[in-house]
């Protein structure tokens, strides 16, 4: 290269430069490599070429090339700090995120637990001798989960799974384990608790489904073979040598204590003190998830129907207690809020009974967006009065789609 030579970009070129193209004949349509610019036309083939740089000979032009173009600075957008308005709505926006979140893996556990108690069903029909250890394996994870942290969180499921029929013994387990834990039992006694809840209706695998899912009023002979279910199950309890606090749950879960129970019409004293427990929980599940769900009652009105018409029948300090874990207003209850919108409970957090976390109808915002409030974190706000479906306009009704079955999880309180 001639010491002379020199590079420029494609944007200095202009009429009279003299140029030294550094490509191969075929790779140009110009007749010479070497050649002075003589018109625009010539600048522009040359652009076209797509070189980032080429090489021209000063002495053998006739003027400079021009100025190479300075690179200009992006401009950059002013960008105004976030109004106080803005900042809450953008606050708001993240709490949401993050409280779906956690519901999503609430629901998410309650499959896998729900996929545990059906192949746990499914094991005591085939491979009874393994029941015992599945069924220890599902419980001590919840134990685990329950008196882990300090406070628990319980939830209703908005997961199809809670459609299957396995959901009754899950509800019964962690309703029974969060009572448990509210009278302060320990891990041992809590895990006794859950293998009876879990297993409380293990004698049901011996009854006809067509007594089991009748849906119509029980006949007499119907009704007694349908109350053999506990006796069925202590004698399949002992096939699967569970411990005697176990098999007696599952004999006792439906002795009241005023005596009108079965299978023996005890009385409390003679009642296990876990077995009253149970039967507490499995009250309430069979009152809100019947065989037919137009006949089922809101959790709001199955636990009121339970103090109010039923008290006899249970344990007084557990049925107490088992309302201060449920809260006033349970997962699953429709209520309207003191500034008249209505909502759906979602879960409740047994520290803050009045402040659960609701679903709320609102026209202008889809139902797959609707918001969420958790109410402990809204404190303006408060429910004013529990209600029935009957009671909400069709259009709120659909909006909140309460479940015709319910279910209950739990997750372990956080720091909010």
């Amino acid at each position: 290269m001639p010491a002379t030579s020199a590079y420029i970009s494609p944007d200095q070129l202009c009429v009279g430069l003299y140029i030294q193209l550094e490509l191969a004949w075929w790779e140009h349509n110009f007749a010479f490599s070497n050649f002075k610019i003589k018109d625009e036309a010539q600048i522009s083939a040359l652009r076209a070429l797509g070189l980032e740089r080429l090489r021209y000979d000063p002495a053998r032009s006739d003027c400079p090339p021009l100025s190479a173009p300075q690179p200009v600075a992006p401009v950059q957008p002013v960008v105004s700090p976030p109004s106080p308005a803005e900042q809450a709505s953008q606050a708001r926006a993240e709490k949401l995120k993050a409280l779906r979140k956690r519901l999503a893996e609430v629901d998410r556990k309650f499959v896998q637990a729900s996929q545990q108690v059906k192949t746990l069903n499914q094991t005591l029909r085939s491979r009874p001798e393994d029941a015992s250890k599945q069924a220890g394996e599902i419980v001590g994870a919840m134990v685990e989960a329950l008196l882990g942290g300090s406070g628990v969180v319980l939830h209703s499921i908005n997961s199809k799974a809670a459609e299957d029929s396995y959901f009754h013994s899950l509800n019964v387990t962690v309703l029974a384990l969060l009572l448990g834990r509210q009278l302060g039992l320990d891990s041992e006694d809590c895990h006794v608790l859950g293998m009876g809840a879990l297993l409380h209706d293990v004698g049901k695998l011996e009854v006809p489904s067509k007594v089991l899912l009748k849906s119509e009023p029980l006949t007499r002979p119907e009704q007694q073979l349908l109350q053999l279910h506990c006796e069925f199950g202590l004698r399949m309890g002992h096939k699967l040598m569970l411990d005697d606090e176990v098999l007696r749950i599952i004999n006792e879960h439906h002795e009241y204590c005023d005596g009108s129970g079965y299978p023996r019409q005890l009385r409390e004293a003679a009642i296990g003190r876990l077995s009253r427990l149970v039967c507490i929980a499995n009250q309430f599940d069979n009152l809100c998830n019947p065989l037919n769900p137009r006949d089922g009652l809101s959790p709001h009105e199955a636990l009121a129907l339970m103090f109010k018409q039923q008290s006899t029948r249970f344990d007084a300090v557990a049925l107490k207690a088992f309302i201060r874990v449920m809260g006033i207003y349970p997962p699953g209850s429709l209520v309207q809020l003191d500034d008249q919108r209505y909502g759906l409970v979602l879960g409740m957090n047994p520290s803050q009974p009045l402040k659960p976390t609701l679903i709320v109808y609102d026209a202008a915002v889809p139902k797959n967006e609707a918001l969420i409030l958790d109410l402990e974190q809204e404190p303006r706000l408060s429910i004013d009065k529990s209600l029935r479906p009957a009671q909400l306009p069709r259009e709120v009704l659909e909006y909140l789609n309460p479940r015709q079955q319910l279910s209950y999880f739990v997750e372990p309180s956080q720091s909010r």
